[in-house]
């Protein structure tokens, strides 16, 4: 395992974003405990990075988000929210909307792993997730109507997961939501019991493990292209199945599938089994 820690006291030049690589998943961690992972600029700088040295890594497979400390990620840092909009001079660094297409339109899965309760723009970190695993006590709020503001950039990616009227409720009221209420809307994949985590994610990871990168790699895309419904309107069904089943030709005749034909019929993992 590879690994670049970081100090328990963080000064401004400390990183706040840990990563790891471990069979072939690389770990990314919030690590920003004192403002409860709030995104501020330097936050967002070492995630976007992060997230681009995982999916450009060939050894990777698939991607973990997880934080560190009781929070998940509190969403904006308002007090440099705050600095900006007097004029103080606020560290550059890449915005949400870069961050949200880094993890929705990477090659590699990701999957959110929370450790605590999200609050507005880390919400929008669980709905770019492929995946979105969160303890059974953990909650959530849409707070944005509440201090004045409009979640507009986080729609985008949450109404690609929640259903439309848990969608409406949620952020129009900013009520508190618990995991359960989550799931039911769409948001998350599952509320774990406590000490059930550490299974479920192998679970996760192991089906992940076990797949073709190529294979893997397409079938996100494929499911983000079929995301919003339009595709299988009557009028463009008879088009999408013809792509599709040029694309699923493809695959068939391919390399990979070829090993999975002989390892299936061998009784033993494929080569690219980690």
């Amino acid at each position: 395992m590879t690994q670049h820690p970081t100090s328990a006291t963080p000064s401004d030049d400390t990183p706040l974003v840990r990563s790891s690589v471990d069979r072939a998943v690389a770990t990314i961690t919030l690590d920003s405990p004192r403002n409860r992972n709030a995104l501020s600029a330097r936050l967002r700088a070492g995630l976007f990075e992060a997230l681009g040295a995982a999916m450009d890594d060939d050894e990777v497979r698939a991607v973990v988000l997880t934080g560190t400390g009781p929070v998940f990620s509190a969403g904006a840092d308002l007090k440099e929210v705050g600095a900006a909009l007097r004029g103080e001079p606020v560290e550059p660094a890449p915005e949400l909307p870069e961050i949200f297409e880094r993890i929705m339109a990477g090659p590699k899965p990701v999957v959110a792993l929370l450790n605590g309760p999200a609050r507005a723009g880390g919400i929008g970190l669980v709905a770019a997730a492929d995946i979105a695993l969160a303890p059974a006590e953990a909650t959530f709020a849409f707070t944005e109507v509440r201090i004045g503001v409009v979640p507009a950039i986080i729609s985008l990616p949450l109404s690609a997961r929640m259903h439309p009227r848990q969608f409406s409720r949620y952020l129009l009221t900013g009520e508190v939501f618990d995991a359960e209420a989550a799931v039911e809307a769409g948001l998350l994949t599952r509320a774990v019991p406590e000490g059930e985590m550490e299974e479920e994610l192998e679970n996760v990871l192991q089906g992940m493990r076990a797949a073709a990168p190529k294979a893997l790699a397409r079938t996100k895309k494929l499911i983000g292209e079929l995301a919003g419904g339009e595709r299988i309107l009557p009028e463009r069904r008879a088009d999408e199945f013809a792509r599709l089943g040029e694309l699923s030709a493809e695959f068939f005749a391919g390399e990979d599938a070829a090993e999975g034909r002989t390892a299936f019929f061998e009784k033993r993992p494929p080569r690219w089994s980690r």
